[in-house]
Parts: C-alpha cells; structure tokens; sequence
C-alpha cells in the first residue's frame, strides 16, 4: 500500500506540472524551450524577432505559471515532466 500511495502521490505531481505547461501560450512555450536550451534572452529575442524585453515578460509569466523560484527549479520541473528541448 504504500508503494502505491507513493506512485499515486508522484502521478499527481506529475499531472499538476502537466497542467502548467498546458497554461503556457504558445509563446512562451517557445521561450521555455529558449531558456532550456541555455540560450540568453537575446538570442531568443532574436529568433522569434522581437525585443529582449519581450522575452523577458515571456520568460517571467514562464517562471510564474510553472511556479519555479530559479532557472534551476524550471529545469527540474522540465525534468520530471520529461519536456527536455531537442538537441541542437
């Protein structure tokens, strides 16, 4: 029982980070796949042709919506989910 109280308990992690994700838009769908990818704002702004700034608000709603406190929280956070960016 409690080796299925224990899955239960990460099934349910597993789906609330699912859901965070799903709340992202398709925007900052991309800019997390930027920032897991190890690329600086600027680059990101360059690619999708904006300004930095922009993708700073993006990469802050990020950080917001899927309630990570660091860059290193939101990697963990991705790890689990196992949302981890192609190699490049």
């Amino acid at each position: 029982m409690s080796k299925d109280r224990k899955r239960r308990e990460k099934d349910e992690r597993i789906n609330r980070i699912q859901q965070r994700v799903q709340s992202l838009t398709l925007r900052e769908r991309e800019v997390l796949v930027g920032v897991l990818t190890g690329k600086p704002n600027k680059q990101i702004a360059f690619e999708f042709g904006v300004s930095e700034q922009t993708v700073k608000i993006h990469r802050a709603h990020v950080m917001e919506k899927m309630e990570a406190k660091s860059l290193a929280d939101l990697v963990r956070l991705a790890g689990r989910i196992n949302i981890y960016p192609p190699k490049v």
